[in-house]
């Protein structure tokens, strides 16, 4: 009689695997949990303590860490000597392994999970079964992943020799990517209580989530691939629309990053984006309003973007949206009316992150924004992640390698910042006071000279993309000027300093009466005589927020 060994922490399938097995003449041998769920649905189940005729010690620490299990899996059945050595220990074979491993990813997502409670989610057992079948997948099954149940239920009715030896080969390979995934999370999370963010070496498990059609262009391959837990873009969920492309989730990660600093804002905030970089941003009493006021700014870059909203989408933005031909819309949820509305687009794809609620309060308290304690902090740090736990970090590929950087904290909108200096002659009024919090959240999403015009809660003009900083503010007012929206009295964000005062000249001249940049120009003192001949006011930041 054949023996398959069950034993998993998600135990997702593992009935239907079970009985599938049995109805093919297998015995079941399983451990704790799994054998009382397999029990519960009336399968019978060998307990392996009946195998090694050892019970189970240390509350389930040494179970399956026993010659019989190890032997059985490891047993060469073309050799007679391997069958001999077992039958002289009264053991037999064990052909297929069906384990998934301890949560430890899911234990350690959370943050704030102490060195003893991690370790106990660190399996042995596990990895070392499934490892010893792998090696011996030639005549072992090794299922560590319950959406594989179905096919090998599937192969055992079949060519073992020749499907069958493929399959076992892909299982196995996936077997040595688990291990790998899950102790580099162990290695990380260890490395983690050291000074530097990051480590002299760096592990990395990602898994395959999907093969997409192309990658920035036709002629490109490319998958999309995340971490063992799902986090960050890998833990969205489409709810409507055609599969999302290589540069939908370039363009979902940039809009993301964007509306980050308006996560949590008091105010609906709308951010649309174009390539990676908002083209248009907006804080509103209602999330349509938000939205008309992004719209504004840059019509024509709107036409194909992906549209990142702080609240849920409800009937009057949907009707708003629905007019605009957009490749993807993201958001905490849709209205049962928007969505009915959205969905009559067939191709428009509609994405929720509804987990950024499970963190913090969708709509903080007072209290909460005046709160700046170390908490506070760690938790700007963790949304800033997208998800990804406080010593999170982000990753970037470049051609024959990869770069990696602890994430960027947003600028939170309404949270006021002590590091803020005023310096020029005049302070700003206090309406330039919100526009220049809010321009300074919203250049956080601007690449590379990043320059923004906004007034009133909204973005007016936005240059990016360009090798000179004048250059980008150019632009910026070129977008507002065919927009047709007045720059008398705005604002303007700069993401580093001003090497020169020709920006400031520049700004001026175009009707802005304010200027918020981080400062640390050798011409600072230049730039701020400028700024006082023009009888503007500038607030230094003191921090860049420069991306490339």
């Amino acid at each position: 009689m054949k023996r398959a060994l069950l034993s998993v922490s998600d135990k997702s399938g593992i009935v239907d695997l079970a009985r599938g097995l049995s109805e093919r003449g297998w015995e079941i041998l399983s451990t704790g949990g799994t054998a009382r769920t397999l029990r519960a649905s009336g399968l019978s189940v060998t307990d392996v303590a009946e195998v090694t005729g050892h019970a189970e010690m240390m509350e389930g620490r040494v179970k399956t860490l026993h010659p019989a299990v190890h032997a059985g899996l490891l047993a060469r059945r073309d050799r007679a000597d391997d069958l001999e050595a077992l039958a002289r220990m009264g053991y037999g074979c064990i052909d297929l392994v069906a384990v998934n491993l301890y949560p430890f990813r899911e234990t350690i997502s959370g943050g704030g999970v102490d060195v003893e409670a991690a370790m106990e989610k660190v399996d042995i057992g596990g990895p070392t079964m499934i490892r010893a079948a792998a090696k011996n997948h030639e005549a072992v099954w090794v299922v560590v992943d319950p959406a594989d149940y179905p096919a090998v239920l599937s192969a055992l009715d079949g060519d073992t020799d020749g499907e069958g030896s493929t399959l076992r080969r892909a299982l196995a390979a996936k077997v040595f990517r688990h291990i790998s995934t899950y102790d580099a999370a162990v290695a990380g999370y260890l490395d983690s209580d050291e000074a530097e963010a990051l480590p002299v070496e760096l592990p990395i498990g990602l898994q395959r989530i999907q093969t997409l059609r192309y990658g920035e262009n036709p002629d490109q391959q490319a998958s999309f691939y995340g971490f063992g837990v799902p986090t960050g873009l890998a833990a969205l969920s489409q709810e409507h629309g055609k599969e999302l492309s290589y540069n939908n989730i370039l363009d979902l990660d940039g809009a993301l990053l964007s509306l980050a600093p308006f996560a949590f804002s008091p105010r609906p905030a709308v951010c649309i984006v174009k390539h990676t970089t908002p083209c248009g941003l907006a804080v509103g009493q209602t999330l349509a309003e938000a939205y008309e006021k992004a719209l504004r700014t840059d019509p024509v870059s709107a036409f194909g973007s992906v549209i990142a909203v702080n609240r849920p989408v409800d009937a009057d933005t949907a009707a708003s949206l629905s007019s605009l031909f957009v490749e993807c819309i993201i958001a905490p949820s849709f209205s049962e009316d928007a969505f009915a509305t959205l969905t009559a687009k067939k191709n428009l794809r509609l994405v929720t992150f509804p987990g950024r609620r499970d963190r913090l309060p969708f709509e903080p308290s007072d209290e909460h924004w005046s709160r700046r304690d170390e908490e506070e902090k760690a938790t700007a740090r963790f949304i800033a992640a997208h998800g990804r736990d406080p010593d999170g970090r982000v990753y970037r590929s470049v051609y024959g390698g990869m770069l990696a950087q602890t994430p960027p904290v947003p600028p939170f909108y309404g949270v006021a910042d002590d590091a803020w200096k005023v310096v020029t002659r005049r302070a700003p009024t206090d309406a330039e006071w919100d526009d220049l919090r809010f321009a300074w959240a919203a250049v956080f999403g601007v690449k590379s000279n990043a320059i923004l015009l906004a007034a009133g809660g909204a973005t007016l003009g936005i240059g990016s993309g360009q090798m000179s900083r004048v250059d980008s503010s150019r632009i910026a007012v070129r977008k507002a000027e065919d927009a047709r929206l007045s720059l008398h009295g705005a604002v303007l964000a700069s993401d580093a300093f001003f090497p020169f005062r020709d920006g400031v000249d520049a700004a001026a001249d175009a009707g802005a009466h304010a200027i918020v940049q981080p400062g640390g120009s050798i011409r600072d003192q230049e730039v701020i005589d400028a700024a006082d001949e023009h009888g503007m006011t500038m607030v230094f930041t003191g921090r860049r927020l420069f991306r490339h």
